[in-house]
């Protein structure tokens, strides 16, 4: 059985389809990317990043269907990249 890579594996739950925006580098016209608030790969991305690189930013988790590409895209807010959500 091959592992479903669209399943968030810090907090188990489907990540949602985002779509790249126009004239990105990336090749993907779409990620998959976990939006959850509680999941705690996010949760513990703000006082990493504050820690760390002294940044008021976090982090979600994200697959790239295109690469296989899974870790971080960065967020600035809860909501941020929430507007290119692509409902199923």
């Amino acid at each position: 059985m091959t592992e479903d890579k669209t399943i968030c594996p810090h907090c188990g739950q489907k990540m949602k389809k985002w779509r790249t925006p126009d004239f990105s580098t990336w090749t993907a016209e779409y990620f998959y990317v976990c939006f959850n608030d509680d999941c705690l790969y996010f949760v513990r991305g703000w006082s990493y990043m504050e820690k760390t690189m002294k940044s008021g930013c976090s982090y979600r988790y994200r697959y790239d269907p295109d690469t296989g590409y899974c870790g971080p895209i960065p967020v600035w807010s809860r909501d941020a990249l929430k507007s290119s959500i692509l409902e199923d």
